[in-house]
């Protein structure tokens, strides 16, 4: 449930419904949402446009199944940098390798916890050897391959 008592966070139960529907089906028509919802269709549109400028909303995404379009390999990576101060520079020359589909900046035993989708094993070691290990201030890797995603899904707002 969202902490509505949090400041700066100026969202209702509206709002909650509207993005419990678009987070369930981003292709929800507004038509459909309002009809469901029992308000107007300007009312969804003006309350999108809220979300979007607080920066609830960041944007919507195709969903491809990463397999069926020749990527059979997803790995996680864990990244361990000489020292945390070239983290912001590690970021932008990773951001160049686009393999990577996920990066966190992350506590414990590593710097940086990536995910990774690739071809091959072939694809996942050229990634690995020539791409992220060749960044300056990465001082080593430890790869773990993904046998079955089980659970993937976004959070629960109600």
């Amino acid at each position: 449930m969202i902490d509505k008592t949090r400041p700066n966070l100026e969202i209702d139960n509206l709002d909650i419904d509207i993005l419990s529907i678009l987070m369930n089906d981003a292709t929800t028509a507004y038509t459909e949402i309002a009809k469901e919802l029992i308000v107007s269709g300007g009312t969804i549109h003006v309350r999108m446009k809220k979300m979007q400028d607080m920066g609830i909303i960041k944007g919507s995404n195709l969903i491809v199944d990463a397999q069926k379009v020749g990527y059979d390999i997803t790995a996680f990576l864990g990244i361990y940098l000489e020292k945390g101060s070239i983290y912001h520079e590690a970021v932008e020359k990773l951001k160049q390798v686009k393999e990577i589909v996920e990066l966190h900046y992350t506590t414990g035993g590593w710097s940086m916890f990536a995910k990774i989708i690739c071809r091959d094993t072939t694809h996942l070691r050229h990634v690995l050897n020539d791409e992220v290990q060749a960044v300056p201030g990465i001082q080593r890797t430890e790869t773990f391959i993904s046998l079955e995603e089980s659970i993937k899904r976004q959070i629960t707002l109600k």
